[in-house]
């Protein structure tokens, strides 16, 4: 059974433009109006409640190793793994619906607490961004993938001393562009790296190699959806859109296939504020209930 858990953080993300705050934070109530959890519900899910992020505050300074926001962050994480630790207890496989990328530090906290677990990262980059190929480390947003393998520094990658919170041996990222930056460093790090543009030219190979990547993950994956990874010419409505995405169709088809076998996913990054007349987050919606509807029931 699916249990929703609304998570509407937005401290991972930069200011969209000074003294600004993302938008992010609120796609949960977005879809929530969009019909999302009403259609999940009928269909047999539970609400668990919400996460509230600590207030935003652009905090970052050059030249020192924080990321912005980094306290309240790492808090929220924290709140969210003991969240999630309730839902696994019951035998449901939780659905996050955020908020920006950087949930997948508290997912990460509360699988590694539990054991080791595979983990899907579904996303339009490879949020691969860490001290070791960057001056720049600011937002978890970016960052999220290299901080859950163990790449970041040990305020982010080892909170109670659990990190890497999943093995590298046993991730696989699907959705970056090809000119993505980080993709060779990703490709030699991760167990399967499949980019936007193989997975629409072959599908089922690509799933092969997704699938073999997470075999020694006995206890299961975890599945991140940054949404991203579609078009912009279909979800616009995100802080970084970069041609070469997938269409709705193609993301609902990789979702099927992933889903059921999972034990729990996040939905990410859409910006209602891009939004105006809320037909993205009806679309929205309409992926992450038609693509998420067998999550957990055989995983």
């Amino acid at each position: 059974m699916i249990a929703m858990v609304d998570a509407p953080t937005n401290l991972g993300l930069r200011p969209p433009k000074p003294t600004s705050v993302p938008g992010c934070s609120k796609a949960p109530e977005a879809l929530r109006g969009a019909g999302l959890h009403d259609r999940l519900i009928a269909d047999g899910a539970t609400f668990s409640g919400v996460v509230l992020p600590g207030r935003y505050v652009d905090d970052w300074t050059s030249g020192v190793a924080r990321v912005r926001n980094q306290d309240a962050l790492i808090d929220h994480a924290l709140r969210l793994a003991t969240h999630l630790e309730g839902i696994f207890a019951r035998h449901q496989a939780p659905l996050v619906i955020g908020g920006d990328c950087s949930l997948l530090v508290g997912a990460g906290i509360s699988l590694a607490r539990r054991g080791r677990f595979g983990l899907v990262h579904i996303d339009g980059h490879t949020d691969f961004r860490h001290p070791g190929n960057s001056e720049r480390c600011a937002s978890v947003a970016g960052e999220d993938l290299a901080a859950a393998i163990g790449l970041h520094w040990p305020a982010l990658s080892q909170v109670e001393n659990l990190g890497p919170y999943f093995a590298r041996e046993h991730v696989a990222h699907i959705g970056c562009r090809d000119s993505d930056e980080a993709l060779d460093e990703a490709r030699g790090l991760l167990a399967a790296v499949v980019t936007a543009r193989q997975w629409m030219a072959n599908p089922d190979a690509s799933l092969s190699r997704i699938r073999g990547a997470l075999e020694g993950s006995a206890q299961g994956y975890w599945l991140h959806l940054d949404v991203d990874v579609l078009d912009p010419a279909y979800m616009p409505a995100v802080d970084s859109p970069d041609p070469g995405g997938l269409t709705p169709e193609q993301l609902i088809t990789l979702l099927r296939a992933l889903a059921p076998h999972a034990v729990g996913a996040q939905v990410c990054v859409f910006d209602p504020d891009l939004d105006p007349d809320g037909h993205l987050a009806r679309l929205l919606a309409d992926i992450v209930a038609t693509g998420f509807a067998q999550l957990g029931q055989r995983g």
